[in-house]
């Protein structure tokens, strides 16, 4: 089943990207601090934060200072995803977007529920 994801590029106090995951009826989502790998082999750090509304997918825009985020926001990505599996510590899905294409997983290290690696498997 498709569903689909979108990557912020969230210009806040620093600069990091959302990635969002639909899942469950809302946007799963980490903060990913040096962005979604784009090449196969490269660990990032994908830390876990509150999920989001669907509505917000296609957010751009200013978050207003003095509320939590502010700053500029755009889309980096986005489009549809497979998911490949899913357990309580690994999430791995092959994304059809318009940057970001091929096999990614999210792998809770710690296994804390928010501190996660992503990485990029294959194109």
């Amino acid at each position: 089943m498709k569903t689909i994801f979108v990557v912020h590029e969230h210009h806040a106090r620093n600069l990091h990207w959302d990635l969002r995951l639909e899942m469950d009826g809302v946007l799963k989502s980490w903060a990913v601090p040096k962005g979604v790998p784009e090449e196969s082999g490269v660990r990032r750090l994908a830390v876990a934060v509150d999920d989001h509304p669907m509505e917000y997918a296609s957010f751009t825009g200013r978050i207003p200072e003095g509320q939590y985020g502010a700053g500029e926001v755009k889309i980096f990505d986005n489009g549809t995803y497979d998911l490949l599996e899913r357990t309580p510590h690994k999430i791995r899905f092959f994304f059809h977007g318009k940057r970001l294409n091929g096999e990614y997983e999210l792998v809770d290290f710690k296994q804390d529920g928010k501190n996660w690696l992503l990485f990029k498997k294959t194109s």
